[in-house]
């Protein structure tokens, strides 16, 4: 955008309605910070099934989600319809399913929508699992220890295409099949439709009426960056006092009563939000077949050129990609801001640069800024318990919502930012070591991320990310490298030239990096945008000795990206170790950018 353009970023926020700030803070003697919200937390209803059912009578023909059919047209299913489908596999699963979890491999449709509320419904905790899984090939490792873990007492798979070599592969002990096409499977399966044609009786409202809050309503899966992915049992309750949080922290602005669009996958905690609470709340959900990675975000621009929404969702690099968007397309600006109140980010720290240079599309288009707010949280927390609920441009992580206690224990200049509240779980099944490991002897939730306070002297103004301890590393002279803080400098200073980068390595005697460059990126002047960042550093740790440029995109399947859209970091080295070599060659080829 222009420098006059970005000069506006002082024009007044477009109204969000946010709910205001009122703190309770105890500073320890140790150092510790606690902060919770004074505003209490709404009551609530446990029971979502119930709750869903209360909805879908009174909106039955209203349009409850939207998806793309094969000739590019949207195609509605409402609430009524979807409620019918629901009740009948869940007196199927009653009348017919051997019992333990529904563990479900489907992308976002309606089908995993009916399936995962049926499961609740019919008191089977749900588990849903990317597809991706049983996409990998191989011995399917990561899939194999999901059942193992799990259980299931049914294997839903919508794709039988997709699914047909792991569900023939793996032993399922039992597990019944359902899927879209059993013909194609040499096992027993049961046709989804069949599913569908059962009639249902009073048990299903029996079995609804049963819940109470402390049943299992979901086993959700971490992302397993470090391994393989833990299992977190939630609770009903663990649920709905997260969608309460933030349906009372920023649901007047969000409007998940009105129509939302969103990509993010619904096996990850931040997509099963988005599900439950549109579908609670009365929405609409038209699903966003786009992803925020080259060759499938001109999909969620298509979808975000024909449909106006007050609120968006995405990750950085979704973001990052949008704002290429919107500083070339005209039609995309107008139709994208024309009801915005409200952007949320989440899933990792968003750079300076493209807030700024989002706020200056927005201001050239509509003459104000739109509030842009954070959603922190995990899989441990069923979703975000920590928002930006006040107007500011900077880069944050927000603070608690209502009925969430944090806990702040002091790591040098930072803080280690730990948790407790109704929305955090109460561990991993059946792994009490790693429960116990995850919790402080008051009850907190680790969650091994390192803030700082945005002003020492003033809470009130929130809290940014300042690094995972995980990410964080040792070069050969001893000297820590601070992963997080530095990747986000990093991709500030080399914006919009690079889309995302590795930090190396563990080890090694200097700072490396391994870029993704936007096509046509100049190395030369990626060369000197490392020069100029490195001269601002302090410290060996934080300069760049040497860069390279990746051809090949991130890869899904070899789990260097999630679903949401974040690098793996460990993955990516452990892949492309021929790149690494590379970059710590003794005399480096002419690829490699020196410094």
């Amino acid at each position: 955008m222009a420098d006059s353009a970005l000069a506006e970023v002082k024009a007044p926020f477009r109204e969000a309605h946010l709910m205001p700030v009122d703190l309770e803070v105890e500073r320890r003697a140790d150092g510790a910070v606690l902060i919770a919200s004074r505003i209490p937390l709404k009551p609530y209803d446990p029971n979502i099934p119930a709750a869903f059912a209360r909805r879908a009578a009174a909106s039955a023909d209203k349009p409850a989600m939207a998806q793309r059919g094969a000739d590019g047209a949207w195609v509605f299913r409402s609430y009524g319809e979807l409620k019918r489908e629901m009740d009948a596999a869940t007196e199927w699963l009653l009348r017919e399913a051997p019992d333990g979890p529904v563990l479900i491999l489907a992308g976002n449709t309606p089908a995993f929508a009916v399936m995962s509320f049926a499961a609740q419904a019919a008191g089977r905790a749900a588990c849903p699992v990317s597809v991706t899984y049983a996409a990998l090939g191989g011995d399917y490792g990561r899939l194999a220890h999901v059942v193992n873990k799990v259980r299931p007492g049914v294997v839903f798979a919508e794709d039988t295409r997709a699914t047909k070599g792991a569900l023939e592969a793996l032993d399922l002990a039992g597990a019944k099949i359902v899927t879209g096409d059993p013909s194609r499977l040499s096992k027993p399966a049961v046709a989804y439709a069949d599913v569908l044609a059962t009639a249902p009786t009073e048990a299903v409202a029996r079995s609804i009426a049963r819940l109470g809050p402390q049943d299992r309503a979901a086993l959700m899966l971490t992302s397993g960056s470090t391994g393989l992915p833990k299992v977190v049992p939630i609770t009903f309750d663990n649920l709905m006092a997260n969608s309460t949080q933030c349906q009372q922290t920023i649901g007047q602005a969000a409007g998940w009563h009105d129509v939302m669009l969103d990509w993010l996958p619904w096996h990850h905690a931040a997509g099963a939000f988005v599900l439950r609470t549109t579908l609670l709340e009365g929405g609409t959900l038209y699903i966003d077949d786009g992803k925020p990675a080259p060759g499938l975000f001109e999909a969620s621009i298509r979808n975000l050129r024909e449909i106006p929404v007050s609120y968006f969702n995405n990750v950085p690099l979704g973001y990052a990609m949008l704002t290429e968007a919107l500083e070339k397309d005209a039609e995309l600006r107008s139709t994208f801001f024309r009801k915005m109140r409200l952007m949320l980010y989440g899933g990792a720290g968003l750079p300076q640069t493209v807030l700024d240079r989002l706020q200056a599309a927005a201001v050239a288009e509509t003459g104000c800024r739109i509030m842009m707010t954070s959603g922190y949280g995990m899989t441990e927390t069923v979703s975000a318990f920590m928002v930006i609920h006040f107007e500011t441009d900077q880069v944050g992580i927000g603070l608690p919502a209502p009925g969430a206690t944090v806990k702040l224990v002091p790591v040098g200049d930072r803080y280690e930012l730990r948790v407790r509240g109704p929305n955090v779980t109460a561990g991993y099944l059946d792994d009490p070591e790693k429960t116990a490991a995850a919790f402080d002897e008051e009850g907190f939730y680790r969650t091994g991320d390192l803030v700082t306070f945005h002003d020492p002297a003033d809470p009130a103004k929130g809290l940014a990310f300042s690094g995972r301890a995980a990410e964080e590393f040792k070069l050969s002279s001893g000297a820590w490298v601070y992963g997080g803080s530095l990747r986000d400098g990093l991709l500030k200073a080399l914006s919009p030239l690079v889309t995302d980068l590795v930090l190396c390595d563990d080890g090694r005697p200097y700072l490396g990096v391994m870029l993704w460059a936007q096509a046509g990126a100049e190395p030369d002047e990626i060369a000197r945008r490392l020069a100029a960042f490195n001269a601002g550093q302090h410290g060996s740790a934080a300069r760049v000795k040497r860069a390279l440029l990746l051809a090949e995109p991130p890869s899904a399947n070899a789990h260097e990206i999630s679903d949401k859209g974040t690098i793996n970091r460990r993955a990516v080295i452990d892949r492309r170790a021929g790149e690494v070599a590379r970059l710590y060659a003794e005399t480096p080829d002419d690829g490699v950018i020196v410094l």
